[in-house]
Formats: structure tokens, C-alpha cells, sequence
């Protein structure tokens, strides 16, 4: 091989560095829809399915020059399938990767036509794009389809381009393959697609949260909840979707919030208190879960939420004797076992009980403890009755 095919080899290697940000347009004959200007396509079967020992290659290549010995050595063990062919379709030469591609050695290739290896379908179309490379003279990046060892369809990327070879100008090819990354790319697609699916389709409230709180992605059913658009929820700080003011809940939350972000927790259970664009509040139970476990950091949150309360008006916080009457009330205690247990006068009781009715705008004792459970303040899936923001299953406030 010269100077000059060894130096356009080089340059035509197919970087996937220099070109992560364009997509590579990869499928079955025309399927692969339009490619870039001055681009073809391909299909074939290069490979085959079969497989022989691979020495290394010596004396099949064409002369090297002494000072580019270290670059032939790269070429020639690239992981890029590589070849040069004269205008007759007939092997020049060839590094291992595209030897290995049929199952030989690049001894074996040099000196035989493309006929030799491919079927003749293929071995006419690669002479035709061979054809198409000595007709315009500048380099094609296309794709091809080739049958792997295995059997199964794979995908390569590269570029043909011509080369001046002992006077002569002959077509090199290099090509890497991208099987894998197609099919990586097919499975996180779809992946994505079904998780679209069962956030849109599921009903849940749910919302992917970045580091810092801000909504990227949301439900439907999310935005319903807050009574905005789909397109005024994605980009809000989730901290202007809670209820303002200070308080242990939010404190709890944002402990447990820190502790995802810094990993030491995959998945939290807590409990906010949201307020949506009507200046309505209500209680939610919500599931926050990490992605990912590449970074030291967790770069995404998903919230989910499981239930939710009845909307109603903000009301002054309940204190902790309060609530214990409401679960008290709920698990049917009479006004004199109430008063027994939190060791309090009747008419201390009675007092409690009177500012209840007020705050939460029910008349009676039935009325208190369901306006306690559709306001959330007591948790719906507990027994004995406990608050909705108790730190433990079995605490009672």
C-alpha cells in the first residue's frame, strides 16, 4: 500500500467521536430513508456466515513504505473492516477485520475478484457502487446490511472513496460495524415508547423531575391535577407546586429529597401537601424513585402519585392533640375514653372538639372523621387510624 492510499485510509476512518450528534441512517435496501448529499446505499452480505482461524497477515498487502510501517500496523489491526480493489472488482489489498468478515485471511483475499466471496447479486451491486466511486471521484458514506457469523442481519457503517495506487486509480472501502448500536438505540427507543405509554395511558399523576426540581417530563393526569396544560406544567420548579409555608412536612421532604439526589436511598415514600392554580390544596401520597446508577449523583427523580385527598381550602395546621382526637374519633372511641387516653378534662375535650368542627366544616363526630380522611389528614390505608404524616406505620400522630 503507498503513501498516498495509506494517508486517504487514515482519513476516512469512520470516527464516531466526530460524528456521535448525527444519526446514523441505518435499514434494509431504500428502507433507510435519505441520506447526506453525496451519499449512497447498500445492501449485501460482505460476511457471510463463515469462519476460519485469523493469523495475522503477512506479505499479502501491498508495499509499504518504510516510514509509514507503524501506520500499515494500525490499519491493518484496526477493529475498522478495511480493503483496496482495483477497477476490475480484483482485492489489492485487505486488513483482518474485513478478511474476518468471510471467515479467512487477507492472504486469501488478495489477488481475487469480489465474485469469489460474494453472491452474485451482491457482487454486482458492490461493483456498481464501485463503478459509481470512479465515476464522480469523491468519497460515499453509506450503509449496508451483511450477514454476521452468527447468522443474524447485522449493520455497517463507512465510506468508499478512490485511492492512487501504483498510477492507477483503485476504490478503498473501511467500515465499522454498528449492529450493536442500532440495536441498543432500537431497545431504548422502545423502552421509551412504553414508558410513555403507561405514563400517558396509566391514569397516575406522575412527573420526571431533574436534580434541582424541575418538571422535563409530566402526565397528563398531572397536569389535570395542578388544572394546567400539559405544556405550562414541563418546565415549572416542582417547589411551586407544593403548599407555602414552613413546616415539618416540607422539612421531611426535602431531607428525603436530598438523600435521593446523593444516592443514599434508590426510592422514597412520603407524603406533600399540593396546591394547584386555583389556590386549592390537598394531600398526596407520592413514590420517588431514582434513574440510573452511573453518576455519584442522581441526575433525574420520577414522582409518582399514588393518592390523593379531597381539594379543599387551605386551613390552619392541626396540632398533634388534634389529630390524635380525629384518629381516636375514627377508630370509635366515645368523648370519655378520648379524654381518658389524652388525659384531658371533658371540657378541654369539649373545646377541641368544638374548634374541630369549625376548622375542617363538619357538624358532627361521623362528619369529622370522614372530612378527616378525604382531607388526608388521617392515612386511608391504616389501622388503628394514624395521621397521613406519621413517621412511622405505627404511630398515631
Amino acid at each position: 500500500m503507498g503513501d498516498p492510499s495509506l494517508k486517504t485510509l487514515l482519513e476516512n476512518l469512520p470516527v464516531f467521536w466526530r460524528e456521535a450528534d448525527e444519526p446514523w441512517q441505518t435499514g434494509e435496501g431504500e428502507a433507510d430513508g435519505p441520506l447526506r448529499t453525496g451519499e449512497s446505499d447498500d445492501t449485501g452480505d460482505p460476511g457471510g456466515s463463515r469462519h476460519a482461524p485469523d493469523p495475522r497477515q503477512q506479505g499479502a498487502g501491498l508495499a509499504i513504505p518504510s516510514g509509514y510501517a507503524a501506520f500499515a500496523d494500525l490499519v491493518d489491526l484496526a477493529p475498522a473492516a478495511a480493503f483496496i480493489r482495483d477497477r476490475h472488482g480484483r482485492y489489492l489489498w485487505a486488513n483482518h477485520a474485513y478478511a474476518h468478515l468471510y471467515g479467512t485471511v487477507p492472504q486469501q483475499l488478495v489477488g481475487r475478484y469480489i465474485e469469489d466471496f460474494d453472491a452474485p447479486a451482491e457482487a454486482d451491486r458492490f461493483r456498481a457502487l464501485d463503478q459509481q466511486i470512479l465515476t464522480r471521484g469523491t468519497p460515499v458514506r453509506h450503509t449496508l446490511r451483511y450477514v454476521r457469523q452468527d447468522g443474524t442481519t447485522g449493520r455497517a457503517v463507512g465510506h468508499r472513496f478512490p485511492v492512487r495506487e501504483q498510477s492507477r486509480t483503485c476504490i478503498a472501502g473501511i467500515y465499522v460495524d454498528i449492529t450493536d448500536h442500532v440495536r441498543a438505540t432500537a431497545q431504548r427507543q422502545e423502552a421509551e415508547e412504553n414508558l410513555s405509554a403507561l405514563r400517558d395511558h396509566s391514569g397516575l399523576p406522575c412527573a420526571l423531575l431533574s436534580a434541582n426540581g424541575r418538571v422535563i417530563e409530566a402526565s397528563v393526569a398531572a397536569a389535570e391535577l395542578f388544572h394546567l396544560g400539559l405544556t405550562d406544567l414541563v418546565g415549572r420548579r416542582a417547589h411551586t407546586l407544593l403548599a407555602p409555608g414552613p413546616g415539618p412536612d416540607l422539612e421531611q421532604l426535602h431531607r428525603r429529597w436530598n438523600s435521593l439526589i446523593a444516592r443514599r436511598t434508590r426510592r422514597v415514600e412520603t407524603t406533600a401537601v399540593l396546591v394547584d392554580t386555583h389556590g386549592l390544596q390537598r394531600r398526596a401520597e407520592l413514590h420517588l424513585t431514582t434513574i440510573g446508577h452511573s453518576a455519584s449523583r442522581a441526575r433525574h427523580v420520577w414522582a409518582v402519585i399514588t393518592h390523593q385527598s379531597l381539594a379543599h381550602e387551605a386551613h390552619p395546621p392541626l396540632t398533634a392533640a388534634q389529630i390524635r382526637i380525629l384518629s381516636l374519633l375514627a377508630q370509635g372511641s366515645s368523648n370519655s375514653d378520648i379524654a381518658a387516653s389524652l388525659k384531658l378534662s371533658r371540657q378541654t375535650l369539649d373545646y377541641h372538639l368544638s374548634r374541630l368542627r369549625h376548622l375542617l366544616g363538619a357538624a358532627t363526630r361521623p362528619a369529622l372523621v370522614a372530612r378527616a380522611y378525604v382531607l388526608g389528614i388521617l392515612a386511608p390505608h391504616a389501622w388503628p387510624p394514624r395521621s397521613a404524616t406519621a413517621a412511622h406505620p405505627l404511630s398515631t400522630v
